[in-house]
C-alpha cells in the first residue's frame, strides 16, 4: 500500500474505544458503556489486545462482503477497525508464513453467535486460500459439514474441527471431534427451548412423498418429544434449512441410501416418543407394563426392520446376567418409560457420532458456552466444567503470549497477579476427591444408589472446600441460607456461583441402555442399526459395565486441553446483548453478567499491567511524523531514530514509553490520547493550509475562465446580430412574393369556378330530360306485366277447378281426419325442431324463451318452459361447492333481512361475500392478531369506530369468529376489544344508504363495561348477515335480533345517546357525515337518493 493511500486505522474515526486496553478510566461501567456505544452504531467488534469481543446484532450487517475480505487480507491486526476477519487473517498468515499451528477459541452463552462466528472464520479462510478444482472441493466440503452437524446438534454440543493445510496454505482436509451432545434434550427440553433442529426441519421441509415413506405427519403437535411453545422461531425457515442440509450432505459425499437411512432413524426417534404404556397386574402381584396403542410401535418397527413382538417384549422385560445365570424381570410403567427414553437418546446420540465419523471420512473450531442458570442439571455441570478448563488455558496462554512478546522485544517483564482457577478444576476432576470421581464411585458401588446418597457423599468429602456450598455441609453459615435448597449444591466458578440440582446426576451419569433393547435393535434389518448397536450381538456379549458419561467427557476434555496447548491461541468472546434475540436492544445487566464470567476485565488488566499499547516503528512514524519539524514531511533514516526524535521533540516523559526491537511500547493510554490530540490539531492546521492554497488556485482559474468566456460571448453576439439582420430582409422578401402569388391564384380560381358552374348546369338539364323519358317507358312496361299476370291467375284457377272435379270421386269419408293428423304431426315436429335450434342459455337467470308459433300449443309451450327451467337449475346447483352453497345461503339470508328495508341492500347484491378483506393470514403484520383468534376467522375487514365526542371515525380491524368478535388497531395489530358473541344482544341499522351500525351488548355482561360500539363499514350487509347466520346455527345462544330504524339509542358507558339519520347534503361532498349535536344526540347526514 502506498504512503498516500488512506487507511482506516484502529484510532481513526473511532466510535468509543476500539481497543479496551486503551479505555480511560478503566472500570466495569466504562467498559459496558463503551460496548453499548459501539453496539448502537453497529460496531459489533471490539479488541482487548489480540482478543476479539463479538456482540450478536441479531440482524444482517453489510460487513462480510468480498470487498471486506480483500480489505483485511494481508493487513496488520491493528491496521484497520476491529473485525473478526482481522483475527482470521492473523491466524492464517501465522500458520502459512511462520508454520505455527493455530487454534481459535470461540466462547460465549447460547445465542451469543458462536456458530455464526465460526462460519465467518471458515468462510474467510476459504476465500483467501488457494484456488483449484481439488482445493475448492475440499473447501466446499469443510464449509458444508457445518450445516449437516448444525441440523443434528445445533448449539447443544461441543465441537472441535481440526483443519490441515499444506505448505502453500491450501486446506488438505479436516477432522471433527464431538465433545458433548446434550442427548437428554431428545426426550425433554427446557421451557422456551426446542428439540434438535433436524426434527422440525424434516417435518417442515420434506416432500409429501418422503413423509409418507417415513410414516410422518407435518403437525408438530402429534409428537410428544417436540416442544410446542417454541416449535416455530421468528426469522428461522425450517423448510429452507432442510433443503440446505440435504444439499450439504450431497456435497460432503453422502449417498442417497445413506441419507434415507438417516431420515428413517430420525423418524424412528419421533415415533418412539409416541409409544405409551399402561399397567397390567400379574397373578404374582407384580405390575407389568404393556403398550397402549401399538400403531406407532408397528410403524417404528417397519422403519427399522424389527419384529414388533421382539421390541415389545424388550419394553416389558429385562434380563440380568451374572456369570452363567440369567434372570428375567418385568418392567413397571415407570421403568418402561425410562427404557423408551434411554433407547431414544442412545439411538440419536449414536447416529450423531456416526455422522461425525462419516463426515471425517469425506473431509479426511472449538465452541463453548458458560451458563449461570437459576438451577442447573448434570448436562450444564459438564458444560461448566469444560469452560473452567478453557478459562484456565486462556489465562495461561494469554500471559505466556504477553511474556513472549516482551522477551522478543527485549522489554523488562513484570510478574502479574491473577486468579488461578486450578483449585476449581481440581474440585471437579480430582481422581480421588473430585466430584466426577465420587459420582463414578456412587454409580459403580453395590447397594441402593440415589441422588441423595451422592449429595451426602459430596457433603462429607467437599464440606471444607472454599468453592463448594451446601445446606447439609459442615459449614454452618449455609444452614440458614434459604436460597440454597436441601437437594442442591453450589460451586463458586470463576464466572460466579452456580446452583446445581442433584436430581438426575446418577441416572444421567450411568446412561444405561438395557441389554434386551440392544439385542432387539441388533436384530433389525436396517443398514445402520447393526453398526450403531454392536454390543447387541449375542456372539459378543460383554458383561463389563460401560464407562460413565462423566468419565467419557473428562477424557475428551483432557485430550482437547493437550491439543490446545500445542497450538497458538486466538480468542473470540461472543456476547448476546439481550435475551429477546432482537436487534437494537442492549441490556446492561445481561452484558455485565457475561463480561464478568468471561473474565474480560481481568484480561484488560493483564494487558495493561505492562504496556497498554504497542506499535511498529514504521506505522508509528508514518502516523505522527507531522508533529515534529525534523520528521515532516519525509524522514531520511531508520524509522526507530525518527520515532526517538519525535518523542524527544514532544517532551514525552521517558517512563511513559519504552523502545523494543521492532516496536515502541506506550505504558499509559493517556500518552496515546495525547499523541492523537496533537495529531488532530496538526491535521486541522494542515487542512487549513491546503484549503488556502486550493481557494487561491480556484479563484485564479475562475478569473481566466471568465476572461476567455467574455471574448467568446462577444464574438458569438456579433455573429448573432448579423444573422438576425439577414433573416429580417429575407422574411420581408418572402412576404411580398407570397402576396403576389396569392393574387394570381385567386384570379385563376375565379375563372375555373365560372367554367365549372356552366358545365354543371348543362349536365343537370340533360339528366332531368332523360329521367322523364325513362319514367314514361317504365309506366308502359308495368301496365303490360299486370295484364299478363291476370291471365296467368285466371288460367291457374281454371286448371285447379278442373282437377278437383276429376279426382273428387277418389276421396274417402275419413280423408279429412288423416290430413288433419298428418298436419298436426308435421306442425309438432316443426315446433320441436325449431325449439331445439332456439333453446336459451343454461343460466338460471336467463328469462328468455322462444315465441309460441301456434295458439293451440300454449299450455305445452308453458309446461316445457317450466320443465326446462327446473332442469337447468338442478344442473347449476350440482356444480356448487360447499363454500359456494354457504355463500348463497348468506346471500339469501341477507335478502330476507334487508330487501325493501335497507336502501344500501341493492348495491350489495352483485358483490360476493369474500370474508377476509385484509389477508390476515398472509400479512406478517397481523400474524399475532391471527394467533389471538382461537377459531377460524369468518370475516376480517377495516371498519371505522365512531367517537361519541366528535362523531369522527378511527380505523379498526374487525375480526369475526364463531365465538367472538375482535376490534384491533389497523397499524400495530394490537387488540383493542374482544367481545364474546353471547354478550351481543342486538344490532341496529338505519333504512338509509349508509354503513352505520350499532352493536348492542347485554346489560351486566363483562363486555358491556365500556358500552356499545357504533361502527361504520362499506360492507355492512355482509357483516350483519354473518352475525345473524352465526346466531341462527348456534344451539347454545339466542339468535341476534336486527333492528332497522332511522333513530335508535346507543349505550356509551353510563350515558345513552340517540343516533338519528336524516337526508341531506353533507359539507364534505356526497358522502355520509356524522356530527355531534349535543351530549344526547348524534346526527348522521345521508345523501338523498
Amino acid at each position: 500500500m502506498s504512503k498516500m493511500e488512506v487507511k482506516t486505522s484502529l484510532l481513526d474515526n473511532m466510535i468509543g474505544v476500539g481497543d479496551m486496553v486503551l479505555i480511560e478510566p478503566l472500570s466495569e461501567d466504562t467498559f459496558i458503556e463503551n460496548l453499548k456505544k459501539r453496539f448502537d452504531h453497529n460496531e459489533i467488534y471490539t479488541y482487548i489486545g489480540s482478543v476479539v469481543i463479538s456482540m450478536n446484532p441479531y440482524k444482517s450487517l453489510p460487513i462480510y462482503t468480498a470487498e471486506k475480505v480483500e480489505e483485511y487480507r494481508n493487513r496488520n491486526f491493528y491496521e484497520l477497525s476491529p473485525h473478526i476477519y482481522a483475527l482470521a487473517d492473523e491466524a492464517y498468515r501465522s500458520l502459512r508464513e511462520q508454520d505455527n499451528d493455530q487454534c481459535i477459541l470461540i466462547t460465549g452463552e447460547s445465542g451469543a453467535g458462536k456458530t455464526e462466528a465460526s462460519k465467518f472464520v471458515m468462510s474467510y479462510v476459504a476465500a483467501v486460500c488457494g484456488k483449484g478444482q481439488e482445493v475448492s472441493k475440499v473447501k466446499e466440503q469443510l464449509l458444508q459439514s457445518n450445516p449437516v452437524l448444525e441440523g443434528e446438534s445445533s448449539t447443544f454440543s461441543g465441537k472441535y474441527m481440526d483443519i490441515e493445510f499444506d505448505f502453500k496454505g491450501d486446506p488438505l482436509g479436516g477432522v471433527i471431534s464431538n465433545y458433548l451432545l446434550e442427548k437428554s434434550r431428545v426426550v425433554k427440553q427446557p421451557r422456551g427451548e426446542r428439540n434438535f433442529h433436524i426434527f422440525y426441519q424434516l417435518l417442515s421441509g420434506a416432500s409429501d412423498d418422503t413423509l409418507k415413506k417415513l410414516k410422518l405427519d407435518r403437525d408438530f403437535s402429534k409428537y410428544n418429544y417436540l416442544s410446542l411453545d417454541s416449535a416455530t422461531v421468528n426469522g428461522l425457515d425450517d423448510a429452507a434449512s432442510f433443503r440446505t442440509v440435504r444439499n450439504a450432505m450431497q456435497i460432503v459425499g453422502f449417498m442417497e441410501d445413506e441419507v434415507q437411512s438417516i431420515l428413517e432413524l430420525v423418524a424412528a426417534v419421533l415415533k418412539l416418543g409416541n409409544i405409551e404404556f399402561k399397567p397390567e397386574s400379574r397373578c404374582n402381584g407384580y405390575d407389568e407394563s404393556r403398550v397402549k396403542d401399538k400403531n406407532d410401535l408397528k410403524e417404528m418397527c417397519e422403519l427399522l426392520g424389527i419384529e414388533q413382538s421382539v421390541l415389545e417384549r424388550a419394553f416389558s422385560f429385562r434380563t440380568v446376567e451374572a456369570k452363567m445365570e440369567k434372570v428375567s424381570t418385568t418392567l413397571n410403567v415407570a421403568q418402561a418409560y425410562y427404557a423408551r427414553d434411554a433407547l431414544a437418546k442412545n439411538l440419536y446420540s449414536r447416529l450423531f457420532s456416526w455422522l461425525v465419523n462419516r463426515i471425517n471420512e469425506s473431509i479426511k473450531v472449538c465452541l463453548s458456552g458458560f451458563s449461570l442458570n437459576l438451577c442447573c442439571f448434570f448436562e450444564q455441570f459438564i458444560i461448566n466444567y469444560c469452560n473452567e478448563k478453557l478459562q484456565q488455558i486462556f489465562i495461561e496462554l494469554t500471559l505466556r503470549e504477553e511474556q513472549e512478546e516482551y522477551v522478543r522485544e527485549d522489554i523488562e517483564w513484570t510478574n502479574i497477579e491473577y486468579f488461578n482457577n486450578a483449585i476449581i478444576c481440581d474440585l471437579i476432576e480430582n481422581n480421588k476427591n473430585g466430584i466426577l470421581a465420587m459420582l463414578d464411585e456412587e454409580c459403580l458401588r453395590p447397594g441402593t444408589v440415589t441422588d441423595e446418597t451422592f449429595l451426602d457423599k459430596l457433603n462429607t468429602v467437599c464440606a471444607e472446600h472454599q468453592h463448594f456450598e451446601s445446606r447439609q455441609s459442615k459449614n454452618s453459615k449455609f444452614l440458614t441460607d434459604h436460597s440454597l435448597p436441601h437437594n442442591c449444591f453450589r460451586i463458586q466458578h470463576y464466572a460466579g456461583k452456580v446452583l446445581y440440582r442433584a436430581e438426575g446426576f446418577v441416572d444421567k451419569n450411568n446412561d444405561l441402555l438395557y441389554r434386551d433393547l440392544s439385542q432387539a435393535m441388533y436384530k433389525a434389518n436396517h443398514s445402520l442399526i447393526k453398526i450403531l448397536f454392536p454390543e447387541g450381538n449375542p456372539a459378543k456379549v460383554n458383561l463389563k459395565r460401560p464407562p460413565t458419561a462423566g468419565f467419557q467427557f473428562r477424557a475428551s476434555v483432557g485430550t482437547l486441553m493437550k491439543n490446545l496447548l500445542t497450538k497458538n491461541p486466538n480468542y473470540i468472546r461472543c456476547i448476546k446483548p439481550n435475551d429477546k434475540k432482537a436487534a437494537h436492544i442492549f441490556t446492561d445487566s445481561l452484558v455485565c453478567h457475561q463480561v464478568r464470567y468471561l473474565g474480560l476485565m481481568e484480561n484488560v488488566r493483564v494487558r495493561r499491567a505492562g504496556y497498554a499499547f504497542r506499535q511498529a516503528y514504521d506505522p508509528c512514524l508514518e502516523r505522527y511524523k507531522m508533529l515534529c519539524k525534523q520528521t515532516w514531511p519525509h524522514w531520511k533514516g531508520p524509522a526507530r531514530d525518527g520515532v526517538e526524535v519525535l518523542m524527544k521533540d514532544l517532551q514525552v516523559p521517558a517512563e511513559e514509553f519504552a523502545y523494543g526491537r521492532s516496536k515502541i511500547f506506550i505504558r499509559n493510554p493517556r500518552t496515546l490520547f495525547f499523541l492523537e490530540e496533537k495529531r488532530s490539531q496538526c491535521l486541522e492546521d494542515l487542512a487549513t493550509l491546503i484549503q488556502k492554497i486550493y481557494r487561491g488556485w480556484k479563484c485564479r482559474t475562475h478569473f481566466l475562465l471568465l476572461k476567455k468566456s467574455q471574448v467568446v460571448v462577444a464574438a458569438w453576439y456579433r455573429r448573432f446580430a448579423q444573422q438576425k439582420k439577414y433573416q429580417n430582409i429575407r422574411s420581408s422578401a418572402l412576404v411580398l412574393q407570397s402576396f403576389i402569388r396569392g393574387w394570381k391564384a385567386r384570379k385563376l380560381l375565379r375563372e375555373l369556378k365560372h367554367k365549372k358552374r356552366c358545365e354543371e348546369a348543362v349536365t343537370t338539364i340533360s339528366a332531368y330530360w332523360h329521367g322523364t323519358q325513362a319514367r314514361r317507358e317504365l309506366k308502359c312496361l308495368k301496365e303490360e306485366a299486370r295484364r299478363k299476370h291476370a291471365i296467368a291467375v285466371i288460367w291457374a284457377y281454371w286448371l285447379g277447378l278442373k282437377v278437383r272435379r276429376e279426382y273428387r270421386k277418389f276421396f274417402r269419408a275419413n280423408a279429412g281426419k288423416k290430413i288433419y293428423d298428418f298436419t298436426i304431426q308435421r306442425i309438432m315436429q316443426k315446433y320441436f325442431l325449431g325449439l331445439k335450434k332456439t333453446m336459451p342459455s343454461m343460466s338460471p337467470i336467463d328469462k328468455s324463451w322462444p315465441a309460441r308459433p301456434y295458439g293451440f300449443l300454449d299450455r305445452t309451450h308453458q309446461e316445457l318452459r317450466r320443465i326446462f327451467h327446473l332442469w337447468r337449475c338442478k344442473k347449476y346447483r350440482s356444480q356448487f361447492t360447499e363454500e359456494k352453497k354457504a355463500t348463497y345461503e348468506e346471500k339469501l339470508a341477507a335478502s330476507e333481512l334487508f330487501k325493501d328495508k335497507k336502501a344500501l341492500y341493492p348495491s350489495s347484491v352483485g358483490q360476493p361475500f369474500k370474508g377476509d378483506y385484509v389477508e390476515i393470514t398472509k400479512n406478517p403484520k397481523y400474524q399475532k392478531l391471527n394467533s389471538f383468534a382461537e377459531d377460524k376467522v369468518l370475516l376480517a375487514d377495516v371498519v371505522s369506530k365512531i367517537n361519541r365526542a366528535n362523531g369522527k371515525g378511527a380505523p379498526r380491524i374487525f375480526l369475526l369468529t364463531k365465538k367472538s368478535l375482535v376490534l384491533a388497531d389497523q397499524k400495530t395489530g394490537q387488540v383493542k376489544a374482544s367481545v364474546p358473541l353471547p354478550d351481543l344482544s342486538s344490532v341496529s341499522v338505519s333504512t338509509q344508504n349508509d354503513g352505520f351500525f350499532a352493536l348492542k351488548l347485554k346489560e351486566g355482561s363483562a363486555s358491556a363495561a365500556k358500552g356499545d360500539f357504533l361502527l361504520s363499514s362499506d360492507r355492512l350487509i355482509e357483516i350483519i348477515t354473518k352475525l345473524h347466520c352465526i346466531g341462527a346455527t348456534s344451539a347454545d345462544r339466542n339468535q341476534i335480533s336486527i333492528d332497522i330504524s332511522d333513530e335508535f339509542l346507543v349505550q356509551f358507558k353510563q350515558d345513552k345517546v340517540c343516533v338519528k339519520f336524516i337526508q341531506g347534503t353533507p359539507k364534505n361532498g356526497n358522502g355520509v357525515a356524522c356530527k355531534r349535536k349535543n351530549n344526547r344526540l348524534l346526527e348522521v347526514s345521508v345523501p338523498s337518493p
